[in-house]
């Protein structure tokens, strides 16, 4: 077994994320974003909207400016298609195959039990907007629901209609894209190419191919962080990691300071320097498993959109800053749309880091950022240490 330093794992984990090399400074086009797929594999979605789409941020990250469209495009000209991969995702079309698996358990009932209970207790509706899908071939929740349907809890406000839509979409018996207000729109299965549709891969080998995918995008990782990264259920999974050590795609490393062994993959590197200076969504595949953050950053990170105001610790929506191969602080931020401006509502240094060194960098970052979400100004309030700095260094960029 090899050792890696912590140093060198944190340069292998960021080179294989797509952050070795500095991101371009002209315009990022399709190219760049299918790039982006070959480093990541798949793409989270989150409809929170308090600085922009949730999915928009990891491509800004590893590209800069580009078409804000870039992903709905590729979607609806079939290059991606979306489904249960790291939660609601956005994958490439080839990969369909590789989650019939999944859809089939659901068929089963592995899925939340509320839209588990609509197929069954209404199985005959569940087939009729089946049969809806199937002949309009384009239809939203909001267009199926019925007089007086009853609704099903505050977070959600799930018709049946949507519900057997969701028990459809999750079983793969239909596909679904986004508008550009993140509605789900759902289509038949038939939009997925036959070629793709025609693949049939075993749960077995699919768990060895998505493992795979995983270990190539994280470069160093542990079983955890592996089978994690796909939401696969480690037990189950064992097998399949056995099989890629077996093959040569991973062998066995120990990283400095971890307790579990750690799998490096064979395309890994170590760079010499990672040059990266970027906010993360948090829902960048980079920091998914909070654990691992820790571990590779000493760095711990929790979003607090759901806890309560008096108890958040660092603000409503924290992105953290990646200054060269250390995440260095945290900001929470906002896109006051009807102002034009990006607003910094607190600020907060790391405490390796110091806020004289970090500002000018995070100044230059939240502008660039500012300009591509079309904001002409960024307004830095008070709160948090690195707040007056980074006001400072605003102000020169």
């Amino acid at each position: 077994m090899d050792d890696l330093s912590l140093d060198q794992a944190r340069r292998v984990a960021l080179g294989a994320q797509g952050f070795r090399r500095r991101r371009t400074a002209a315009r990022g086009d399709r190219g760049h974003v299918r790039r982006v797929f070959d480093q990541v594999q798949l793409i989270q979605l989150d409809s929170v909207n308090v600085l922009v789409r949730s999915q928009e941020l990891p491509i800004w990250a590893r590209v800069g400016e580009h078409d804000r469209e870039s992903l709905r495009k590729l979607l609806n000209a079939g290059e991606l298609f979306e489904y249960w991969g790291h939660e609601a995702s956005l994958i490439p079309i080839a990969d369909w195959p590789l989650f019939r698996w999944k859809m089939l358990k659901a068929t089963q009932g592995a899925m939340w039990g509320q839209i588990r209970m609509i197929q069954e207790q209404r199985p005959h509706f569940v087939e009729e907007i089946a049969a809806v899908v199937e002949e309009r071939g384009e239809v939203t929740a909001g267009s199926l629901r019925e007089p007086g349907d009853r609704r099903t809890g505050p977070w959600w406000d799930l018709s049946d209609a949507k519900m057997a839509l969701e028990w459809l979409f999750w079983c793969g018996r239909i596909t679904a894209r986004r508008t550009a207000t993140f509605e789900r729109v759902y289509l038949p299965l038939r939009v997925i190419p036959e070629a793709v549709r025609n693949v049939h891969v075993t749960e077995d080998d699919a768990r060895v191919e998505l493992l795979a995918k995983a270990a190539r995008a994280l470069g160093v990782a542990t079983e955890r962080d592996l089978t994690d990264y796909f939401r696969l259920k480690i037990p189950p999974s064992r097998a399949a990691l056995r099989s890629l050590e077996e093959r040569g795609d991973v062998r066995r490393v120990q990283v400095e300071g971890w307790k579990q062994p750690a799998y490096l993959h064979r395309d890994a590197v170590v760079p010499r320097r990672i040059e990266a200076c970027t906010v993360l969504s948090p829902f960048d595949s980079l920091v998914w498993e909070r654990s691992r953050v820790e571990r590779l950053w000493h760095f711990r990170y929790r979003i607090e959109i759901y806890t309560p105001a008096p108890k958040r610790v660092h603000g409503y929506y924290v992105l953290p800053f990646l200054l060269g191969d250390r995440l260095v602080a945290r900001v929470d931020l906002k896109s006051d749309r009807a102002a034009g401006a990006l607003l910094v509502q607190a600020a907060w240094t790391e405490a390796h880091a110091e806020p004289v060194d970090v500002a000018p960098a995070l100044a230059t970052e939240l502008t660039e950022l500012a300009a591509w979400l079309g904001l002409s100004d960024v307004q830095v309030k008070r709160r948090g240490d690195l707040a007056p700095q980074l006001r400072a260094a605003v102000r020169v960029a």
